[in-house]
């Protein structure tokens, strides 16, 4: 078995934590993955993987080389793809997107990337929370809304246009408001950070001017499932990406209020940590990535 494999193996059993997931997703036998690793250990003089019956883990030195193997591996597939002059991406990407954007935006169309590129394995975790993307062994995170200084680096996808909505229970209960002004005699559902806990003021934006104001509110939720079910729920007002409550829109169950009064676009971005060159199946994800957010409607 030549290095290269090697370091496969280590990497997939350090994403796994498991010998036994590893040998039965490579088809070969445990003995195989076991003495891969033992291998790569008494090569490089270091022990990388802590192991009991009951769980394997990364050592301190494995973990420091894990980053620097994936690098190796992505570099070498580039050099292997330029050198065979082939168009055929392979290889395993590893992203984790913001739930609500996986479940309505990317994995309805995900089929589409994979028919495209049918050696590509994706590897979706979907979460609400700032993954760290070198100890959890992820290539890329999506990233909805400004960013946090990070020692990431960062490449725009584009923009999520805004809607003000509420459900029709609570606009006849309340009224439609008819400018912003008016908000402050209404109430909204306020949507805080689930990373920092700060609270979202309410925006709109006119003739390229962005003002803020924070209207009552009485509910305030930190996720975005419940920030639009408490909409549908009547509970007050809510500023939401358009692709969020296009359905409940066309379907009357949420109400469009103070079109012209919108909030700017909410900026969506890939985030992955420093490296020379991205493999070009991240590439490809990417730039498919970035289409759909294109295609995105901007109006119910």
């Amino acid at each position: 078995m030549d290095r290269i494999d090697t370091m496969r193996i280590f990497i997939r059993v350090a994403d796994s934590k498991s010998f036994s997931k590893t040998a039965n997703e490579l088809a070969l036998p445990r003995a195989t993955v076991s003495l891969a690793v033992q291998q790569l250990e008494a090569r490089l003089g270091l022990r990388l993987l802590s192991r009991t019956t009951r769980s394997v883990n990364l050592t301190s030195d494995g973990e420091a080389l894990l980053a620097r193997m994936r690098d190796v591996l992505d570099e070498f597939e580039m050099i292997e793809n330029s050198h065979l002059g082939s168009q055929e991406l392979s290889g395993t990407v590893r992203m984790d997107v913001p739930s609500r954007f996986a479940r309505l935006v990317v994995v309805p169309q995900l089929a589409d990337f994979l028919t495209m590129h049918p050696a590509v394995h994706i590897e979706l975790r979907s979460s609400d929370r700032v993954v760290n993307l070198i100890e959890e062994g992820v290539d890329c995170a999506i990233r909805v809304g400004d960013l946090s200084d990070s020692s990431l680096i960062a490449s725009p996808l584009g923009e999520l246009s805004m809607v003000n909505c509420a459900s029709p229970d609570y606009l006849r209960r309340m009224g439609t408001p008819p400018n912003n002004d008016a908000l402050m005699s209404h109430e909204v559902v306020q949507f805080a950070s689930p990373t920092t806990g700060k609270v979202t003021p309410w925006l709109h934006q006119q003739q390229g001017e962005v003002s803020s104001i924070m209207p009552p509110a009485r509910v305030t939720v930190n996720n975005a499932e419940t920030y639009v079910a408490s909409a549908l729920a009547g509970l007050g007002l809510v500023q939401v990406p358009m692709y969020d409550v296009m359905d409940d829109l066309k379907a009357g169950r949420l109400i469009e209020v103070l079109p012209d009064d919108r909030a700017p676009g909410m900026p969506v971005h890939a985030v992955y940590p420093h490296r020379r060159h991205l493999s070009p199946r991240l590439e490809a994800v990417l730039r498919w990535m970035k289409v759909l957010i294109e295609q995105l409607p901007a109006r119910a």
